[in-house]
């Protein structure tokens, strides 16, 4: 594959990394250990992350509309906005703009997230937020702690699926730190040789928060078998169909407002079938613009597998360093982005 059609994301996949996660937490050893997210155990919530549920004010069909067509920022085309159902009361977007930072506690080249202390996290993330606040007053903007808690290995484990769950203190920590900043959370699942069917009712406790999301990798799926890492995973129609009507049994079930779903892209072949992604009240889909390099290998991207096979909302991500490893690149900008067609209301940083 050439490399203009290969952006790869850096999400996850450094050999350190697996060397790292497994040798202080293997699958094997997280087995019968209390707080920790085990092959045959369920994950555990402490009393003290439960979270009161706000009452829900109806939706405003007028406002959304008005909104739906401000995010699309003048396309012609007829593909933005998408149509579809309304959403439940409650829903994020398209009122709020959500930023989020991403990564894993056990590594520093995962993200911000194991890269910096709590404190330096939530105001490095507080400052992003106001710089998207002040590029477009005319929605709010909102902090997210997107955590890897599913992360694809280098070695196959005990299991042989080449992936680890992190421990409950882990997904916990994150959900505390995002309470400190008023956050909502993101739990993200690299299932490699797994399946969504296997690694999603895992996080179930969490996904009953109000507050907490979902986000799935297609890049770490292998389907054929292959090792994380060697080839560029797939994800169809079908697995993100079977994601969303789980978190949408969630919330009707748990009367929750509506949950976002994130999925990540930046190859043709990541997302298959996308016409069959069904669009439901209780799930809000963002497909993300999850490569690196140069900024307008950057917008090509979002251009080609975002923006021509729309589904619902979109998001962009956006590497601290990964985005200066090509010559004349730079760390975009708010203003930037915002330039693109629809505008993005997911932005990640890693």
């Amino acid at each position: 594959m050439k490399k203009s059609a290969r952006i790869w994301s850096g999400a996850l996949f450094v050999l350190s990394v697996s060397a790292l996660s497994f040798s202080m937490c293997k699958p094997g050893d997280a087995k019968g250990q209390p707080g920790l997210a085990g092959d045959s155990g369920k994950l555990a919530v402490k009393s003290d992350t439960d979270v009161v549920k706000p009452s829900i004010p109806p939706l405003d069909t007028a406002l959304y509309e008005a909104k739906l067509l401000k995010n699309a920022n003048g396309d012609s085309s007829g593909k933005w906005p998408v149509k579809g159902v309304y959403p439940k009361p409650g829903a994020i977007f398209p009122f709020k703009r959500v930023i989020a930072y991403y990564g894993n506690f056990y590594s520093k080249k995962m993200g911000v997230l194991g890269e910096y202390a709590e404190d330096v996290v939530i105001d490095k993330l507080n400052g992003e937020v106001k710089k998207w606040q002040a590029a477009d007053t005319s929605v709010e903007v909102i902090p997210a702690i997107h955590y890897i808690a599913v992360t694809a290995q280098g070695s196959p484990g005990e299991t042989g699926k080449y992936r680890l769950r992190m421990p409950a203190s882990h997904i916990e920590r994150a959900i505390n730190m995002a309470k400190k900043m008023n956050a909502l959370v993101f739990l993200d699942i690299q299932i490699a040789l797994s399946t969504l069917q296997e690694e999603v009712p895992q996080l179930e406790k969490y996904l009953k928060m109000p507050n907490v999301h979902l986000g799935i990798d297609p890049e770490f799926s292998m389907k054929t078998g292959k090792k994380p890492g060697s080839v560029i995973g797939t994800m169809d129609a079908a697995d993100i169909n079977y994601t969303t009507d789980y978190l949408a049994k969630l919330v009707k079930a748990h009367n929750l407002p509506p949950k976002i779903l994130v999925v990540h892209r930046f190859t043709q072949g990541m997302v298959t079938n996308y016409k069959q992604i069904k669009l439901q009240p209780e799930v809000q889909i963002v497909m993300d613009m999850d490569g690196w390099g140069h900024q307008a290998r950057k917008f090509n991207t979002y251009k080609q597998f975002v923006y021509k096979e729309p589904v619902q909302f979109t998001g962009f991500k956006i590497f601290y360093k990964n985005d200066l490893r090509e010559a004349n690149s730079h760390v975009l900008q708010p203003a930037e982005v915002l330039k693109l067609k629809p505008q993005p209301i997911y932005i990640q940083y890693q």
